[in-house]
């Protein structure tokens, strides 16, 4: 099980305080959050991407690459690579570059990203969400596998000849996660590749995160990936911690109350009733998250939110010195009852391994899906499953 932390890079006023970081500090921060993670122990540090106020990593390989030269552990990966307004050329270089300068400790979630203003502002169309992420990352594929890339399409101009450089590490691409909140095809296109599916849980029930889940394990096992149960998946969550709970509640309630992404709705009680979200004791964050395995099985990946709503540095620093503190158990935990033939999530070294299997086997890389059936004209997901997930 890797586990680890997710930041999504919001620049916002300290409630308690009124003061608001600058830029500067927020980024500067997220370098010592990182390197924080690896000193207590945790196996991966994400950063998401936005291009807009009040939020920083517009450029998450410039702040990946400059944690990767400050630490030697821990695995640096993305917490949404935007896959539709980005060009898939340019992910592909940046992430190859990437992954040789940090050794390999690199990987990706591929998403599609929520914020409406920002798809023209590189030229696309927010209604082209699912078209976009399905076309680019079937390119974004074969530029990191292919040495030479012929390619047409319908939302960038075509491809002539093109070679990548430099190409992957050791031939190898970086393991690829898909991220979705609720959008079936992800999944499914997740399934379709083998690759990795996270559900980042943070404002859903677990009854919606079950349901994505087990659709993208049972597409899984359709497109002859192996056993349901043994396809990657990886959960986001949420937490924060005092001694005793009745202090972690009054900490954090006022930080909660005016938060951005769910302040000035359901009370912090409701909140934490309905999705993962476990504001108390160390104890009480470890027996919660320990409870997911019994709503969507043996996972490979667990992601905490800990430096958002405008908490202080020093606050979200503490908060990983209790992480730290019950992480051996979590191991424990998320150790017991696991079945010998449950994968653990893919790593470089894996990967080569496996390359090397599969050239020696000859065995073929899937096809891409299309966005629309050539002779249909109908979507190829499973509509009835994505209708039922949706609900």
């Amino acid at each position: 099980m890797q586990l680890g932390i997710f930041s999504v890079g919001d620049i916002t006023q300290d409630p308690t305080t009124g003061r608001t970081p600058s830029e500067h500090e927020r980024i500067l921060a997220a370098v010592a959050i990182a390197k924080k993670a690896e000193e207590i122990g945790l196996d991966v540090f994400a950063t998401g991407e936005h291009h807009n106020p009040p939020f920083h990593p517009s450029s998450p390989t410039t702040l990946l690459g400059f944690i990767a030269a400050q630490t030697s552990r821990i695995l640096l990966s993305t917490a949404t690579t935007l896959i539709t307004t980005n060009d898939p050329v340019k992910i592909a270089e940046d992430y190859a570059v990437l992954q040789h300068l940090a050794e390999g400790r690199v990987d990706l979630m591929m998403g599609r990203g929520n914020t409406g203003p920002v798809y023209p502002w590189f030229g696309k169309d927010i209604r082209d969400g699912i078209g976009l992420a399905i076309e680019n990352y079937a390119l974004l594929r074969r530029l990191w596998r292919e040495d030479v890339v012929n390619w047409e399409g319908k939302f960038r101009t075509p491809l002539q000849g093109f070679t990548l450089a430099p190409r992957p590490l050791d031939g190898v691409p970086p393991f690829v996660w898909h991220g979705s909140i609720r959008s079936p095809e992800i999944a499914e296109q997740a399934a379709y590749y083998g690759d990795g599916f996270f559900h980042n849980n943070i404002f859903w029930n677990m009854s919606h995160t079950k349901r994505m889940v087990n659709l993208y394990r049972r597409r899984f096992e359709h497109h002859g990936h192996g056993p349901a149960d043994t396809a990657i998946v990886g959960l986001g969550g949420q937490f924060f911690m005092r001694r005793n709970s009745q202090d972690a509640i009054a900490e954090f309630r006022p930080y909660f109350d005016v938060a951005p992404v769910y302040g000035y709705g359901p009370s912090l009680e409701e909140f934490m009733a309905e999705t993962p979200l476990t504001v108390g004791s160390p104890q009480q964050v470890l027996e919660r998250t320990l409870s997911f395995t019994r709503e969507v099985g043996h996972y490979q990946r667990q992601l905490f939110l800990v430096d958002h709503a405008g908490l202080p540095l020093k606050t979200v620093l503490e908060q990983l010195d209790l992480l730290g503190e019950i992480l051996p158990e979590l191991r424990k935990g998320f150790a017991e009852g696991r079945p010998a033939h449950i994968p653990e999530a893919p790593t470089h070294a894996s990967l080569v391994a496996a390359r090397a299997a599969q050239d020696a086997g000859e065995e073929p890389a899937p096809a891409a899906p299309a966005a629309v059936d050539d002779v249909t004209g109908r979507s190829p997901y499973p509509v009835a499953e994505a209708v039922e997930v949706a609900r």
